[in-house]
């Protein structure tokens, strides 16, 4: 895939919010609602406390044409919502695969938002990837209830180093053939 191509990322309408590229307009929300411990402990890679800089680095790195990951926000302002609810991100892997990251603000828990973006961003498959893959924390369940209600299956525990949580958390991995 050529940068072009890369750049080039797709906007995912549903009926209620769009999952649309991030602007740097976003920094304020993305950074309010990152730097919530709640949040950060369900991610491998936000820190908390959130060190100044880390959320302009990261709104940088999403915006880049050579990007390995597209990233975007789950907007809600079409249906009257928020402007950023969440994030909904592609990291790009080898052999036609993709491997999907997401985080909901706490505003927004239990609402389904989570489960409709991942729906959403599956069908929409905007890197034509053979497979995506996902995990989440083993003390995050309602994660994984999102994901096996989209499609995915287990595929086996594993671990990974949360940096908010400064350890190596067990993670259950799913799978999803497109």
């Amino acid at each position: 895939m050529d940068v072009n191509e890369l750049a080039m990322q797709p906007t995912i309408e549903t009926e209620r919010f769009d999952l649309r590229p991030l602007r740097v307009s976003d920094k304020g929300l993305i950074e309010m609602y990152s730097s919530d411990k709640r949040v950060a402990h369900m991610t491998t890679s936000i820190p908390h406390p959130l060190p100044p800089g880390t959320t302009d680095a990261f709104v940088a790195r999403a915006m880049k044409d050579d990007r390995a990951e597209d990233i975007w926000v789950m907007d809600g302002t079409k249906a009257d919502g928020a402007e950023v609810m969440g994030v909904i991100s592609l990291q790009r892997m080898d052999r036609n695969q993709s491997e999907v990251g997401y985080w909901v603000a706490p505003a927004f828990w239990n609402t389904g938002l989570a489960r409709d973006a991942v729906e959403a961003l599956v069908k929409a498959n905007p890197m034509g990837h053979a497979t995506m893959f996902a995990s989440v924390f083993q003390d995050n369940a309602a994660s994984a209830r999102v994901l096996i209600h989209c499609g995915f299956e287990y595929l086996g525990d594993a671990e990974s180093f949360c940096v908010a949580r400064d350890s190596t958390v067990p993670t259950w991995t799913y799978t999803h053939k497109l």
